[in-house]
């Protein structure tokens, strides 16, 4: 069991070079929204009473990257970084000023990116995830995007050639459904995710109520509702397992005609996992130093769930490595 008190914080904002503020010791609060979905992760800060001089000073041009880490002395790690987006200053109160920040991971070269490419017969299918984490690294701005996870791609080469031509996010969204992937850009990196995988690493995570589990798991339209003490080491995209003593919160399905045709389906889909193993779809994390905010917010699938809206029978390959959990209902 970690200790989970005395609480930390860093929110560093600084320009190109790396020069900056960091307002860790700051009254602060925050929201970080962050899923394995194409949409940019973001942040939203909020730092209170700090002198005009230096909000000034931070909302220069020159101050374009912000980074977050928090969590306990413990367990303290990254919880997100990007790129500026919007300064806010105002006041709560004749004695309470604060700065607003908000900011987003990888947006510009997802919103902005094109490409124009040619893949040759025979070039590796690998070779267009590069493609790609290349043109969004050319049109990034101040934020590098470099690339992240990916699963073994088929070693065999492209049958035919390929064009890559158009916004580049409408390329890597294609590529990441031919693969039977999942994609997003996770603190500046390129992720490509299998349907029926997830990303490996260490010891899998016990969620528990002695490592920080708050309240009730609920199973919910969307998944499996998780609530912990704010853990910087749950990720998109990893494996966690709940303890199989703690209770779920049932989902009440309808009973008009119009929800039969979908209750079978959706059952499947939000099932729950007789070994506790869920994927982390949602991670989001939210804190205040001085108040009781300090939690992560999970959204997870069984890893034996079966999606409704994916029919892997349509991908060009299959990506899952040899060592993959059926997941996803594959068999």
């Amino acid at each position: 069991m970690s200790q989970q008190y005395l609480r930390q914080l860093s929110l560093i904002v600084a320009d190109a070079t790396g020069n900056g503020y960091d307002f860790g010791t700051f009254w602060c609060t925050f929201t970080v929204m962050r899923g394995d979905h194409q949409t940019p992760n973001s942040l939203d800060a909020r730092i209170y009473n700090m002198k005009p001089e230096t909000a000034n000073t931070i909302s220069k041009a020159e101050f374009t990257t912000v980074s977050l880490s928090a969590g306990y002395p413990s367990n303290f790690g990254l919880l997100f970084q990007g790129s500026i987006k919007q300064f806010r200053s105002g006041r709560v109160n004749q004695q309470d000023s604060y700065v607003d920040i908000t900011a987003a991971d990888g947006d510009q070269a997802y919103n902005y990116a094109y490409i124009s490419q040619t893949v040759i017969a025979g070039s590796p299918t690998g070779s267009i995830a590069k493609q790609i984490q290349s043109s969004l690294a050319k049109h990034s701005g101040k934020q590098p995007i470099t690339q992240g996870y990916q699963p073994n791609f088929p070693p065999s080469g492209l049958v035919r050639g390929r064009v890559l031509y158009g916004m580049t996010r409408d390329e890597m969204r294609d590529f990441a459904w031919q693969s039977n992937c999942k994609c997003s850009i996770q603190d500046g990196a390129l992720t490509f995710i299998p349907y029926v995988s997830y990303v490996p690493g260490g010891q899998v995570p016990l969620i528990s109520v002695k490592t920080g589990l708050i309240g009730v798991p609920e199973q919910t339209q969307a998944g499996i509702n998780i609530r912990v003490l704010l853990n910087p080491t749950l990720k998109v995209g990893q494996l966690i397992q709940l303890d199989t003593q703690s209770e779920i919160n049932k989902f009440r399905f309808g009973l008009d005609l119009q929800s039969q045709i979908t209750n079978a389906a959706l059952a499947k889909q939000i099932k729950t996992n007789d070994q506790g193993l869920y994927y982390v779809m949602i991670a989001n994390h939210s804190g205040d130093t001085r108040g009781q905010n300090w939690y992560t917010d999970l959204t997870c699938l069984a890893v034996d769930a079966t999606l409704a809206n994916v029919d892997p029978t349509n991908a060009l390959f299959f990506t899952a490595p040899a060592t993959a959990i059926k997941r996803q209902g594959q068999s």
